[in-house]
């Protein structure tokens, strides 16, 4: 009996430790640079995602894709990259620092060119941004600096080139009659410009203007045919300080922010979803 006891409480402690290890996963932090664009709806799927898993700590770097690409290729710690562009990721992938296969699209966007509500410009959009009496617009590093020169090329407003994110900001103004520009680093920057009234119009992203409707007026959505899709691919970062539950972490999130779920948030902040 006393064998049949010491048996019982033998077996009560080993399926408990199990329990125990099964349902204390083990804590860790992953890296994630995320373009500026994505700063508002990116906190709301942490926040979201660490209700089922708070063992992990999601911690971010919002800045414009240009910045983040050159600060992964200078060493910094990352796990995940998303782009508010193709070509950053074309690059990252072309260094070697992409893991092999996580690549994903996942939202579309729009140009918007939009001023404060009630400002009275005579603007009505990219056609006559010269009208304007201060413009602010994203450097070409950028990707929505760059998505502007182009449909301002392909509206004939600056002429053909082979790489249109190398249009200076003086050669956009004097295209534009010498509307004065500030050019800024970064797409929230851009916003800012125009919500507190540095400049009179600025292009951004359509999911940028998610909570400030009341603030500024959109004048003008530019359609695909004129900038191209606004693509944000995703994927894992080649990230040699990171063990093993690091990137099992970074996986589990990439997972989570192309599922369906999230796939509804992304919409419900104006990003299209609607991606191949």
């Amino acid at each position: 009996m006393k064998k049949l006891v010491a048996l019982l409480l033998l077996i009560c402690v080993v399926a408990g430790a199990a329990a125990c290890g099964g349902s204390q996963a083990e804590e860790t932090e992953i890296q994630v640079f995320i373009a500026a664009s994505l700063k508002t709806v990116m906190e709301d799927l942490a926040d979201r995602y660490q209700e089922e898993h708070p063992e992990v700590k999601i911690t971010y770097n919002a800045d414009s894709s240009g910045t983040l690409l050159t600060q992964i290729q200078e060493g910094y710690e990352c796990d995940l990259f998303f782009s508010a562009a193709q070509k950053q990721m074309d690059t990252l992938e072309g260094d070697g620092l992409m893991v092999e296969g996580s690549r994903r699209n996942v939202v579309n966007n729009q140009v918007v060119v939009l001023t404060l509500k009630d400002s009275g410009t005579a603007v009505a959009g990219l056609e006559n941004l010269g009208d304007a009496k201060s413009l602010a617009l994203a450097g070409g590093s950028v990707p929505v600096g760059k998505y502007t020169r182009q449909a301002l090329t392909n509206l004939g407003i600056l002429p053909e080139t082979e790489d249109v994110s190398a249009i200076t900001t003086q050669e956009i103004s004097e295209a534009l009659g010498g509307v004065e520009i500030s050019e800024q680093d970064n797409v929230s920057k851009v916003l800012i410009a125009v919500t507190e009234g540095a400049c009179e119009v600025g292009t951004t992203y359509y999911s940028d203007t998610y909570g400030y409707e009341d603030q500024v007026e959109i004048l003008e959505t530019v359609s695909y045919d004129l900038t191209g899709n606004v693509i944000y691919p995703i994927c894992l970062v080649q990230n040699p300080e990171a063990d093993s539950a690091q990137k099992e972490a970074a996986q589990a999130f990439l997972d989570y922010v192309i599922s369906e779920e999230a796939k509804a948030v992304f919409k419900s902040y104006y990003f299209d979803t609607d991606v191949e």
